[in-house]
């Protein structure tokens, strides 16, 4: 795609520094998934934090070959709902004291970002 093309309002050039953003953060997810402890219920948290935190980039890459607006913004709205569910899974590993909620704080605010991103794709998709 060239930098100016457009899919639902976003840059070639900003979609892909997008699908990057998500990478990182799968990676972070899957270290943080890694040191988790490997007794009582960090192994089931640590499933689901993993499930939902790494979908996420899938869905920004599935949101890239969207056939249509509504498909894009199905799409983005699939991103963010893995992006609730991780920052859910991310309150309950600092809440039960399985990881200090200061080692969460970036991964936490990174999802924060991504979400108001999102939301502002979305609206701006639908604004069209």
């Amino acid at each position: 795609m060239e930098g100016h093309a457009t899919r639902g309002n976003v840059s070639a050039l900003h979609a892909h520094d997008l699908r990057e953003r998500t990478r990182a953060y799968a990676l972070r997810i899957i270290r943080l998934y890694q040191a988790l402890p490997k007794t009582g219920a960090s192994p089931i948290i640590g499933k689901q934090i993993l499930r939902a935190g790494t979908s996420v980039g899938a869905h920004v890459a599935e949101a890239s070959r969207a056939k249509s607006r509504a498909d894009f913004t199905n799409k983005i709205d699939g991103a963010m709902q893995e992006l609730e569910e991780t920052l859910y899974w991310l309150d309950l590993l600092a809440g039960s004291g399985i990881v200090k909620p200061v080692k969460l704080k970036a991964l936490a605010d990174e999802s924060s970002e991504l979400m108001a991103i999102f939301v502002s794709m979305v609206k701006k998709t639908r604004s069209v």
